[in-house]
């Protein structure tokens, strides 16, 4: 099994792969958790409104009641260390004060400023119809979705990308506001317990137009 040999990024983006079965005894802490969250958020977003919102289940009970909504994914929840869904918030404007005021407090964006991206921002965000409002917060939430999948290689830990689950279901069935929390993917995350496969990619020349 390829094991992580250093923090080089070239080995972390050449080694990744997505795993389907991991060791079931390995765990990850919440410490460890937030840490790598933490750093995946550093990822881009539109106007920094950082829509990302995530559910971690880890406990026996979260991922039984994950395991119907997973349709072909069910080996990466029994066996992973936590399996992450990631959700776009529709209202993630709501946290533009917020962000915009800690920006000016330490000095990264005047306060003038600061003020007069806000007057443009919120409003804006606000008279976005839902399917706009749902391409932003989707995009956003996905480049924050492949960091984290690259910062966990970092860690020494594996993911896989999962977009086959109940995308209507899933956010009631953990008691969350299904207007407001868009399920964008989920991520397995933990230690592999096989070698993932490598995969063929299309040469950039083939897919690319120059003018």
């Amino acid at each position: 099994m390829t094991q992580l040999s250093t923090n080089d990024f070239t080995d972390i983006l050449d080694n990744r792969r997505s795993i389907r079965k991991y060791d079931p005894k390995v765990k990850i802490s919440r410490e460890e958790m937030l840490e790598m969250l933490n750093e995946a958020a550093k990822a881009p977003s539109s106007v920094n409104m950082q829509p990302w919102r995530f559910l971690i289940v880890q406990s026996d009970e979260g991922k039984a009641k994950l395991n119907p909504l997973i349709r072909f994914n069910k080996r990466q929840n029994k066996t992973s260390s936590a399996m992450i869904v990631v959700f776009g918030d529709m209202r993630c404007y709501e946290y533009a004060d917020r962000i915009y005021g800690e920006a000016s407090e330490k000095g990264i964006m005047p306060k003038l400023m600061a003020k007069a991206q806000l007057s443009v921002i919120v409003p804006t965000y606000k008279k976005y119809s839902r399917s706009k409002m749902n391409d932003v917060v989707k995009i956003d939430s996905s480049l924050f979705a492949m960091q984290f999948m690259l910062v966990a290689r970092s860690h020494g830990y594996d993911t896989n990308p999962i977009g086959g689950f109940e995308e209507d279901q899933i956010a009631e069935a953990f008691e969350l506001d299904a207007e407001r929390y868009v399920p964008v993917l989920i991520m397995s995350v933990g230690k592999a317990d096989a070698d993932g496969h490598e995969s063929v990619r299309l040469p950039a020349e083939d897919l690319s137009w120059w003018r």
